[in-house]
């Protein structure tokens, strides 16, 4: 069972939950930007958690399936035809030997996930198959290519036809029309802020610079400033860290970050928010809010239990056809 890659679109890479425990040896996590929308498309077909999808960034791939399969499409709104009938995102899709699924551009957001039945069997490297880009490492250490063949899985059961397929309510999980505030905690730096950059923080709209990649967003907007030069040590970095550098300009880092690094630490995203924050595309703008560290554990924490929910109910639903 495989696809195979007509066309490799602007960015399209196999990820999945991620490459855990390896930072002491200078081996970053990398996985999809939001393990949720692959977790829930995996769901929808019967996957594992832990199985490998194509995270698809702003354009899209065109595929080839070569032998009869099923996907489903979660994240971004993006324009999706199974040999020229458009398909929803959020829903189990069965395709028949030799359809092609043809990903178009993104109309909102970003980033979506395509998790495929069976997921990607390539061999696991340090017990992940995510691709980690700047580090070139993974089974396919590289974005997709023309011509790549991605080998598939055994399927959990027979991939159902359409007209048996359910929707999930993205709304919940993907909050494209919510403009508000992505949350953020005060990070060991934001002390030395002057009160012009205090202001400018949570005050003023930033724009997501073209820059921005799988590592990090970079922002442009008020030029933010320490009180004093700060002589800081390099240390391990996680996703959501706001860093400030010599430019004045934010970075936040993204999954695929490096695991150490020595810029002042202003603030960290919630990482309930990192969801959206990686749907924000180049040109968006973004704005953000200060909260504590139980509003942020509270709300990831919600977040998660109404997920495992959703599987659940998703997995019982399967069980039951």
């Amino acid at each position: 069972m495989s696809i195979e890659v007509l066309r490799p679109g602007m960015l399209s890479t196999v990820q999945d939950l991620g490459r855990a425990g390896y930072a002491a040896l200078g081996v970053g996590r990398s996985g999809a930007l939001d393990t949720d929308a692959l977790r829930l498309g995996n769901a929808l077909l019967g996957n594992a958690a832990t199985a490998a999808g194509l995270e698809i960034t702003l354009h899209g791939p065109t595929l080839r399936f070569n032998t009869r399969g099923a996907f489903a499409l979660c994240g971004a709104d993006f324009i999706a035809r199974l040999d020229g009938q458009t398909v929803s995102g959020w829903s189990a899709m069965a395709a028949e030997a030799g359809s092609v699924l043809e990903l178009g551009h993104a109309r909102s957001g970003c980033r979506a996930w395509l998790a495929l039945a069976g997921g990607i069997d390539s061999p696991t490297v340090l017990g992940s198959r995510s691709t980690d880009l700047n580090a070139g490492l993974g089974p396919l250490p590289q974005a997709l290519r023309r011509g790549d063949v991605l080998t598939l899985g055994a399927q959990a059961s027979t991939p159902r036809a359409p007209s048996t397929r359910w929707s999930l309510d993205p709304r919940p999980w993907f909050a494209l029309t919510e403009h508000a505030p992505l949350r953020l905690l005060p990070g060991r730096d934001y002390a030395h802020l002057d009160q012009s950059s205090v202001t400018a923080l949570c005050n003023m709209e930033f724009r997501v610079a073209a820059a921005s990649n799988r590592v990090g967003v970079r922002l442009n907007g008020a030029t933010l400033r320490l009180t004093h030069a700060l002589e800081c040590v390099s240390e391990g970095c996680v996703p959501g860290v706001v860093q400030l550098p010599p430019s004045g300009q934010p970075i936040v880092l993204l999954g695929e970050h490096p695991v150490s690094g020595g810029y002042p630490r202003i603030a960290q995203v919630a990482a309930v928010d990192l969801p959206r924050l990686a749907q924000a595309s180049p040109g968006s703008a973004l704005r953000f809010v200060l909260i504590d560290l139980d509003t942020a554990t509270r709300a990831l924490l919600a977040r998660q239990r109404a997920r495992a929910d959703l599987e659940s109910r998703i997995h019982s639903r399967l069980a039951a056809t």
